[in-house]
């Protein structure tokens, strides 16, 4: 459909007329963002017929990131058509708008561009649905498991961890332990913590040896969501205890913090050594974590670390040892 400035009768974006349609792409694209802040309706098709049809990539761009306000039906088909724009910073606006979308309604536009040919669209069109949490998107996240696009599986495993599909445990847990995509078996560690069953747990466990840190971290902070007290037991030697010993920091932080949230009394002697580690970080945690842990055995220990360095562990300290003292009975 052309857009007619002849049916207008809005003197503000009459005004406008000369500089949207003027030779100079910069021009072109201010006078957008002039017309975007009219916030008139009437205003609309020309932002959307600009999206698809300007020559220049600047200002088509320019036209999704300035439709991200508007939830109509029409809008948001004509952002999704942007996702196939050969332009990647058309292609990347368009994505932003849509994964800026709040009406739930809006899903069934979206959904029918799950199953696009091009993975890009297919990626943008999962992203938009996971902050939607359109329910209605599940069956296509499932179904997307198995894309041959690993940066499609990652955002359908999104998705499915957002929507809280239980019924996809089995095939989380199965790309945790075999994807050969980092980032798909880092994003299907974070999504097991939607369950509140022990059944997740040996996968998670198991990633952390994955061979990337970044899957192993994710998996030590699932296992501090996910496992109760029945199953802290499980978390001992090659469990989250066993991971205090990884070589990155960044997961014994993880495994600390998990550790601490747990409450699992057999870490009282790692989380103790831990007080004396190089880096700070982990010497917080550690810290917060003798606190949850509620033992007074590690008061001694957290009195010695009432003089790190480091002001935020002097803290952690101090919130460690208001806490032990709450729970031992006076």
């Amino acid at each position: 459909m052309t857009y007619c400035f002849e049916d207008l009768d809005n003197p503000d974006i009459l005004a406008l007329r000369p500089r949207l349609e003027d030779a100079d792409a910069q021009v072109r694209r201010i006078a957008l963002i002039d017309l975007a802040d009219l916030e008139d309706p009437d205003g609309l098709g020309w932002l959307t017929d600009r999206l698809g049809h300007d020559p220049a990539a600047s200002v088509r761009a320019e036209a999704a990131r300035l439709l991200e306000a508007w939830e109509e039906p029409e809008v948001v088909q004509a952002l999704c058509l942007a996702l196939t724009d050969p332009q990647p910073e058309v292609h990347g606006a368009a994505a932003q708008s849509l994964s800026l979308l709040k009406d739930v309604a809006m899903g069934r536009v979206i959904l029918p561009w799950t199953s696009h040919a091009d993975a890009r669209v297919r990626c943008a069109a999962f992203r938009a649905l996971r902050e939607l949490r359109d329910q209605r998107a599940a069956e296509a996240a499932l179904l997307a498991l198995d894309d041959p696009e690993a940066g499609v599986r990652r955002e359908a495993v999104a998705v499915l961890g957002w929507l809280k599909q239980t019924q996809a445990l089995t095939t989380l847990s199965r790309l945790l332990a075999h994807d050969p995509d980092t980032e798909v078996r880092r994003a299907a560690a974070g999504a097991l913590g939607m369950a509140s069953e022990a059944a997740v747990i040996p996968a998670l466990c198991q990633a952390l040896h994955d061979a990337a840190w970044q899957v192993r971290e994710e998996a030590a902070t699932t296992l501090g969501k996910v496992a109760g007290d029945t199953a802290a037991q499980a978390l001992a030697g090659d469990g989250l205890l066993g991971a205090l010993h990884d070589g990155y920091w960044q997961v014994r932080l993880r495994a600390t913090r998990s550790l601490g949230r747990l409450r699992y009394g057999a870490a009282l002697s790692a989380l103790i050594e831990t007080l004396q580690h190089s880096i700070s970080n982990l010497r917080k945690e550690a810290a917060l974590a003798l606190g949850e842990l509620g033992n007074p055995d590690a008061i001694g220990a957290l009195q010695a670390a009432e003089q790190d360095g480091d002001p935020e562990v002097r803290k952690a300290v101090r919130i460690a040892l208001a806490q032990i003292a709450a729970a031992v009975p006076s």
